[in-house]
Parts: structure tokens; C-alpha cells; sequence
């Protein structure tokens, strides 16, 4: 009787356990609306995105109730592109919603966004200068700060060195629309304020790629002028941070055409830059997004390349973001591409310099706590497959 009972109870609680698992599978899960223009900031094992310009509706992303989406996608997990698991956090929320604002990770603890700029196209001046959101307590705050309170500004692209600063080159003011090309640099350990040399900076200009470089260079690429014409890639422009001055180096090889809204990161090896999508602009003509979307630049020789790839290549895109997560370059969303067809997430596999591969699934390494885990579990779920095994062959013999 007592092992009869211990059987009825095993299968009881595995069905319970089977239909919680169908009731889980069967929630509507979160699905944002496509945007461009957006923020993506990756702290630990999180790629957060926030805001941006909603393309459903033709409105700033959000016109209603999406406006101020604020969510995540998991990388500690395996993933598939084309069924993404998106975490919501919109309901915490106080940023109102923008485009063309900037954001990295930074802070005492390096695991707080820094969100900087941006314009709310509903209420121009209903923003602050800076919001801080720490993933450790997922609360968001506006920080006192203190030196010069800069205009705000948008289309811009934010850059740290991973020691506490930030620097913020060019881009738009908010309220006369000036373009400028100078350099702020916010301290966002002691939330101070300070500026940096503007001698021999690039012409004005939004919507460039930027890229720290080992040796603390940060190298600007492309962009759009205040005449809104995408600029070429026939030279690049070097902020040296530790001098605090500039200097202008002219490429070779496979120059991309001009182009604005790209992406930039810095390969694996340190050694090379890679650039994805853009688009050409001249005056109010229409934008043209070009095929040729990937690009390496070698920071030695400064010659560009197009390099092997593989896989199916997506359609290029514009006002896109690029991240490093693992061996990937993980691109989200932007303008350009059909969301019904191509996931709002792409992945690049840029780990074997000799051929990029374009990729659908996103795995991660296994590590030694990951095997042992495997492991354990793998062995606790054959210890218990097998006593229930023989629970039932001895109960089917004494029946």
C-alpha cells in the first residue's frame, strides 16, 4: 500500500509539473515594437534596450503606452533569433520616451546604464540631462551632478574608457538644432563635469560610429553634416584621451561609400574594426541603404576590407545598435529590414577572423560550473528516472 501510494504520488505531482510547464509555454510573451534610434547597453549577461522611434506607428517609439518600453534579453541562456524571450521592465520605468539618446555602463560599480541626451519629441523640455538606472536594484535615478550644465543634445554617440568617464563628441542641441563637434566628458564615478580639447575635431556631426581603441584612442567614422549629407570614410578622426588632443588619418583599400547611422565595435583581436549597415543621404533626399553593409578596418594600416562571410546575410540596416557579447557582434533592431521575415536581433559570429559567419543561434560557452551543473543534473534526473522505473516493475509483479 505504502509504495502504491509513493507511485500515485511521483505521477501526481509529475503531471501538475507537466501542466504548469503548458500553462508557462502558453503565456503571451512580451514582444517589443520594431524601433530605430534606441539604446542597447550590455551589463552582465543583460543587452538592455530603451526607447527610440517606434516604426509600427510612425511616432516616437511609444506614441501611447510603448513609448517608454524598457526591456532585456538574457544572454546568459542560449537563445534562437527568431524566438526571442524578451524580459519587461517598462512598468519601472521613468524615462520618458526619446530618440537619438546615448547610453554605456559606467558608475562606482561599472554595472549602472548611464543614459545620456536624446529628445522627446512630445515634450522637449520634460527630460533630464542624465538617468541612471542600476541593474543590481533595478531602480532608476537622476544623479546631482556638478560642473557646467551642458545643453542637452542628441545623435550622438557616448564612449567610455572603463575607468568611470565618458566622452560625448558632437551631435545636436536640443532647441535651436545646432550641430557642434566638441567634447564633453562626464566623470560618472564622481558625477562631475568636464570638457575636452576641440582643436583639429571633425567637422559637426551626428550619427557616426565610434570605437575605443586599446591604447585609449577613440576613433570616429562617418556620420552626417549639418547639411545632411553622409559623410565619407576616407579618413577617420583620432581623439587621444589620455593627451586630450586630435589627429585625422587618411585610409586605404575597399573605402565604403559615405554613410551615416552605422555601427562600429572593435574586433576580438584587438586589431580591427568592424562596421555594419549605414546609410547615404544627400540634402532631403531619400536615404539610400547600401548592400556592401560590413566593413573591417586594420587600426595599423588603416586600410579597409571586405571580409569572408558565411551564413545567409541579412538585409543592411541604419540607426541600429551593435554590441560584443561572447564571440558575437549582436546587432538590434534599426530601420531597413522587414520584422515579419528577419529578427529584430542579429548575430554575427566574429571569432575566426578568416570568415565571419552570420548566425541564428546564439550559444554560450560551456564552462567548468556550467558542465558540473549539466552533469548533476543529468545524473539526479537518471537516479530518479530509474527509481520510479523500479517502483512501477515491482508493483506491476506483486499485482
Amino acid at each position: 500500500m505504502l509504495k502504491n501510494s509513493l507511485i500515485y504520488f511521483i505521477l501526481s505531482n509529475l503531471i501538475q509539473f507537466l501542466f504548469l510547464i503548458e500553462i508557462n509555454c502558453q503565456t503571451t510573451p512580451f514582444k517589443p515594437t520594431n524601433r530605430h534610434l534606441h539604446t542597447a547597453t550590455f551589463v552582465d549577461n543583460k543587452l538592455y534596450i530603451l526607447s527610440g522611434f517606434d516604426d509600427s506607428v510612425d511616432a516616437v517609439a511609444g506614441a501611447g503606452t510603448a513609448g517608454n518600453q524598457f526591456f532585456y534579453l538574457d544572454t546568459s541562456v542560449s537563445f534562437k533569433t527568431q524566438s526571442l524571450l524578451w524580459h519587461d521592465l517598462t512598468n519601472i520605468n521613468i524615462v520618458p520616451s526619446y530618440i537619438g539618446a546615448t547610453s554605456v555602463k559606467g558608475g562606482t560599480n561599472n554595472k549602472t546604464i548611464i543614459l545620456y541626451g536624446g529628445r522627446n519629441l512630445t515634450n522637449v523640455e520634460n527630460m533630464a540631462l542624465v538617468y541612471m538606472f542600476d541593474t543590481q536594484t533595478n531602480s532608476w535615478n537622476v544623479p546631482q551632478m556638478t560642473g557646467e550644465n551642458y545643453i542637452r543634445r542628441r545623435s550622438l554617440t557616448a564612449i567610455t574608457d572603463y575607468n568611470g568617464k565618458i566622452y560625448l563628441f558632437g551631435g545636436v542641441l536640443i532647441g535651436d538644432d545646432s550641430f557642434v563637434n566638441d567634447m564633453l566628458i562626464f566623470d560618472t564615478i564622481n558625477l562631475s563635469w568636464g570638457k575636452g580639447s576641440s582643436l583639429n575635431a571633425p567637422v559637426p556631426r551626428i550619427n557616426y560610429g565610434a570605437v575605443i581603441l586599446p591604447n585609449k584612442n577613440i576613433i570616429y567614422i562617418g556620420g552626417m553634416n549639418s547639411l545632411n549629407e553622409s559623410l565619407p570614410l576616407d579618413e577617420v578622426y583620432i581623439y587621444d584621451t589620455i593627451n586630450d588632443n586630435w589627429s585625422t588619418k587618411e585610409t586605404s583599400g575597399l573605402i565604403p561609400s559615405n554613410r551615416d547611422g552605422l555601427s562600429a565595435i572593435l574586433g576580438l583581436d584587438g586589431q580591427q574594426i568592424i562596421i555594419f549597415g549605414g546609410g547615404q543621404q544627400v540634402g532631403v533626399a531619400e536615404i539610400t541603404i547600401p548592400n556592401d553593409a560590413l566593413y573591417t578596418l586594420n587600426i595599423n594600416t588603416f586600410e579597409w576590407n571586405i571580409p569572408n562571410i558565411s551564413g545567409e546575410i541579412p538585409r543592411a540596416r541604419i540607426y541600429h545598435k551593435a554590441n560584443i557579447i561572447g564571440k558575437y557582434m549582436v546587432i538590434s533592431f534599426g530601420e531597413g529590414y522587414n520584422n515579419s521575415i528577419e529578427s529584430d536581433i542579429l548575430l554575427l559570429d566574429i571569432s575566426n577572423n578568416d570568415e565571419f559567419t552570420w548566425k541564428t543561434k546564439f550559444v554560450i560557452p560551456l564552462t567548468p560550473a556550467t558542465i558540473a551543473g549539466i552533469t548533476v543534473g543529468t545524473l539526479l534526473g537518471g537516479i530518479l528516472f530509474i527509481l520510479f522505473g523500479v517502483l512501477l516493475f515491482k508493483d506491476k509483479i506483486r499485482n
